[in-house]
């Protein structure tokens, strides 16, 4: 008797006449069910969440080499009892930094070949070791191409298997008499590193404050799975190179005031001569005391007073120009109800005062030039020159625009992954714990709703045409995000710079935080605010950065009830005296969640000549009741989908309804 199968709509038919092409049999389609279902059973591989890295290059490169102490946590379950201290102290480094490291050691070794010998069976045994969560094909895909064959052989060959022993020595002989110990040693580190950390979050904020974000850039354009949540500092520079003149002039006005445009001039080739000879001739005969650089104590030596000088004209020009480009903007949109941040028409020129909210302060500077009281918020003929140069510059910057492009393209403003909610700032929240409402769009949003929106909003800015409405709406977007009333990742009622900069009683300087931050000790709100992104389950989590922790003052980074991650990374030298400590990192591995602290890194010099890492300690907070495996995360939930699809492949060749192509396989 023939046995009846299902029938098949069009639409299904379809479907698995296409997925045919790329499994034209059933042995085929059977053969990537085995895969896909042992790949299921593996361990969770291991997430690394960082945050608020601010620029702060070698900080952050140590952490990212180090994967916030994983790779010394293999070492010592390998090799504790076996190696002394100071020797898994060089190995760990030498990992970190094989180039560097290698020049350093090979004077002060008497017999280099052994110590190279000893070096590759180390490396080899701990490559071994954070491979093993992995499929023998992932592991050889992250092999390089030149030594893939010898490492894979390396890495399923053990030295002890007595029938392979004079295999395995000859090939770790061979490696070091012709001269490719350096080198092999320097694959087989960056091997290790690829694959202690299966994937990188990176909640935001990378540039601003430090020196080099443009470094940082780069290093995450060559790693090897990362996603990034954007902060308000990245959403800013996203909005410069967008060819926003607000945003421009933020990036350079708060890149002069803390002495940091070694990231502008040399990282991203922009000039600021434009900028110079205007501050210069317009601002020569004015008061600039109020726009003072700052500069540390090793930054102030290396100034005369003449470039000093310059410093603050050009601040306080390109100063001026931001506050008169934010009037236009609020001005232009008054759906942001900002209009109590519109100043310049505020002042009183004749006893130099300011009322704000009702409080009347002394201003210490009313010296501008180029401001007209009738009409405060226009720009000079030179102001525009001079903005539109510069932005030009933003825009025509290669190596900007490449790292732009890519932070748009691994970018969100939040994500949802393996049961947790990232984002930088914010869930605006009223006081009462509601969501908190936008209209922007004559539609009200909130919470996820809103989040999406702004997304949307945030892309449109780059990608619309040049000039086009949808664009300058979308940049007019951006600087509300990175300043607006309540915006997600501001998460401020307001930003105080004109306060700060003309205005010495520091009450003016206070900037309210969004309800959100108090409200997220409480388990509820943060359960409330899961279940808005569908999240719902006891390991669940809101991982967040933008506000430094004070863990001087006993703050703990652990919030709700354990329900909420604050991982502000403090890789910033100026938040570190705030506090107390170099910021949090964040572990997740198939068996739990683990919180790093960091102390301040004593640089890259001396981290590689001493074998000294960023001192840190780590807090187990939650443990997995069973380990998770690739089959519970969202990786898992594609594949089993993959699966399922495989499966009715194979049952429509069985019935006859899809044919087998074996000329095709």
């Amino acid at each position: 008797m023939i046995q009846q199968y299902k029938s098949y709509s069009d639409e299904e038919l379809r479907y698995l006449t296409m997925l045919s092409h790329q499994y034209p049999t059933l042995r085929a389609a059977g053969t990537e069910i085995i895969n896909l279902q042992a790949i299921l059973n593996l361990p969770k591989g291991c997430e690394h969440f960082i945050s608020d890295v601010h620029g702060e290059h070698e900080a952050f490169l140590h952490i990212l080499n180090s994967c916030s102490g994983v790779i010394r946590e293999h070492l010592d379950a390998l090799f504790k009892d076996s190696i002394p201290h100071a020797e898994l102290d060089q190995l760990n480094t030498l990992i970190c930094y094989p180039e560097e490291k290698l020049e350093q050691l090979k004077p002060e070794i008497a017999d280099l070949n052994e110590w190279y010998r000893i070096t590759l069976y180390r490396l080899i045994e701990l490559c071994r070791s954070v491979s093993s969560r992995y499929s023998r094909s992932k592991v050889r895909k992250a092999l390089p191409a030149d030594y893939a064959y010898i490492i894979e052989e390396l890495l399923h060959t053990h030295s002890e298997e007595f029938d392979k022993q004079e295999y395995y020595k000859n090939i770790i002989s061979t490696i070091v008499e012709i001269g490719q110990a350096p080198d092999f040693i320097s694959s087989l580190c960056a091997v290790i590193k690829r694959l202690a950390v299966d994937r990188l979050h990176l909640v935001g904020d990378i540039f601003d404050r430090g020196p080099r974000a443009d470094i940082i850039m780069d290093s995450l354009l060559k790693y090897h799975s990362v996603d990034i949540q954007w902060g308000n500092h990245d959403i800013l520079w996203m909005g410069a190179a967008s060819g926003s003149r607000t945003l421009v002039a933020t990036v350079l006005s708060n890149s002069i005031h803390y002495n940091n445009l070694e990231v502008v001039e040399t990282g991203y080739g922009i000039s600021l001569r434009p900028l110079s000879v205007f501050a210069n001739e317009v601002y020569k005969d004015c008061d600039v005391s109020r726009f003072a650089v700052k500069l540390t104590g090793e930054d102030a030596s290396h100034y005369s007073e003449k470039d000093k000088l310059l410093s603050a004209r050009m601040h306080k020009a390109i100063t001026v120009i931001l506050f008169k480009l934010e009037g236009q903007k609020i001005l232009r949109h008054p759906e942001y109800g900002m209009e109590d941040r519109l100043l310049l028409d505020k002042i009183n020129y004749k006893d130099s005062s300011i009322t704000i909210d009702g409080v009347t302060y002394h201003l210490e500077d009313v010296d501008f030039p180029t401001v007209d009281p009738r009409d405060p918020y226009a720009l000079t003929t030179e102001e525009s020159d001079v903005i539109n140069q510069l932005t030009r510059s933003f825009e025509r910057s290669e190596k900007l625009q490449k790292h732009v492009r890519f932070l748009y393209s691994k970018g969100s403003l939040y994500k949802i992954h393996n049961g947790n909610l990232l984002f930088h700032g914010c869930i605006p929240l009223t006081a009462d714990g509601q969501l908190l409402s936008f209209n922007l769009d004559g539609t009200e949003r909130a919470g996820k709703d809103f989040l999406d929106f702004a997304d949307t909003a945030a892309r449109q800015a780059y990608y619309h045409k040049s000039g086009s409405p949808e664009r300058k709406l979308g940049m007019d977007f951006l600087w509300f995000l990175w300043a607006g009333r309540n915006s997600p990742i501001f998460g401020r009622d307001r930003m105080t710079t004109f306060e700060r900069r003309l205005i010495t009683d520091e009450s003016a300087w206070l900037e309210p935080k969004n309800a959100y931050y108090t409200l997220y000790q409480d388990p509820a709100v943060c359960d409330f605010i899961l279940r808005e992104f569908g999240l719902e389950g006891p390991h669940c989590h809101i991982i967040n950065g933008h506000v430094p922790v004070k863990a001087k003052k006993g703050e703990s980074p652990i919030k709700g009830g354990g329900k909420l991650l604050v991982i502000d990374g403090g890789f910033c030298k100026a938040y570190q005296s705030t506090s107390g400590i170099a910021g949090y990192t964040l572990i997740s591995t198939s068996q739990s969640y683990r919180i790093v602290a960091h102390q301040p890194f004593v640089g890259r010099e001396k981290a590689i000549r001493e074998n000294y890492g960023i001192a840190h300690s780590t807090e187990v907070f939650e443990r997995q009741e069973k380990r998770q495996r690739i089959m519970d995360t969202d990786i898992g939930r594609d594949l089993q989908m993959q699966i399922n699809d495989l499966r009715a492949l194979v049952s429509a060749y069985r019935a006859g309804a899809v044919k087998e192509d074996h000329k095709g396989s």
